[in-house]
């Protein structure tokens, strides 16, 4: 499917959603967010894919929400805006696929909201980030105030959210905001390799471990712990379970990637 805002591509079994607005440097709109809508629910669907790598084209990976599309919105329409993005970005936070926010620019506002949604998060060394709502007059509206406080801690998050101001790669690497920091010139490489790393393996695994995060991350431990073993005995009976084992004991790499 053709997006007007996106490039979207597959290959090897990762999926690219590149954001795709240099004009505004890839600032969200209602257009944008419809796209991505769509674009997540087509790769999903895609048996072939097994990794969702979200980026961005030129110097901006998101620069923000769009301020031209909210400056004149009022009550309603701010709400309804607010909403459809939050609904988007916490669909993709608990995809049944591995998500990479492979960060090449300016990840402002609504750009640092979104790759918080994304389980791993690699920067290149020019990305900076910023949560610059306060400096508008306005308050983040993609659930940017609940989930920094859960990523870096909350008298972290309350600086930047108080201050709006602008951090390097290194300082979010430091916080805890994103994975780590590659140089400019192995970027990409350096993001597709580690997609390629989780392609391979149980892609079944993978999706029993990332719902048993999400599952018990805000729970007691007692109740949390409980959780995962259940998602543990899921796993045996599965095809990648069988694999698994089998290919351990017969001393040879797994072959997840043949099976759908």
């Amino acid at each position: 499917m053709n997006y007007q805002y996106l490039i979207v591509t597959v290959e090897d079994g990762v999926g690219v959603i590149t954001f795709h607005r240099p004009e505004a440097l890839n600032a969200l709109n209602s257009a944008v967010l419809n796209d991505l809508d769509h674009a997540v629910d087509e790769l999903v669907n895609d048996e072939s894919v097994r990794v969702i790598v979200f980026t961005g084209e030129g110097k901006s990976f998101i620069s923000g929400a769009d301020i031209d599309e909210l400056a004149d919105s009022r009550g309603l329409q701010v709400i309804n805006y607010s909403k459809k993005g939050c609904e988007i970005f916490r669909k993709i936070e608990l995809l049944p696929k591995p998500t990479i926010a492979a960060v090449n620019g300016y990840a402002f506002g609504g750009g640092f909201e979104f790759l918080l949604c994304c389980d791993i998060r690699i920067a290149n060394e020019k990305a900076s980030f910023a949560m610059p709502e306060v400096t508008l007059g306005i308050v983040p509206g993609f659930n940017g105030t609940q989930r920094l406080p859960r990523a870096i801690g909350v008298c972290q998050a309350k600086e930047l959210l108080f201050t709006g101001r602008r951090i390097k790669a290194d300082e979010a690497l430091a916080l805890g905001a994103i994975n780590r920091v590659v140089p400019l010139d192995t970027f990409w490489q350096e993001v597709m390799a580690e997609a390629q790393t989780i392609a391979n393996n149980s892609s079944t695994a993978i999706y029993l471990v990332k719902s048993a995060v999400n599952a018990g991350i805000d729970a007691a431990f007692d109740v949390a712990k409980e959780v995962e073993v259940g998602y543990m005995a899921a796993c045996f009976g599965t095809e990648d379970q069988i694999e698994g084992l089998s290919s351990f004991r017969e001393k040879r790499k797994p072959s997840y990637r043949t099976k759908k």
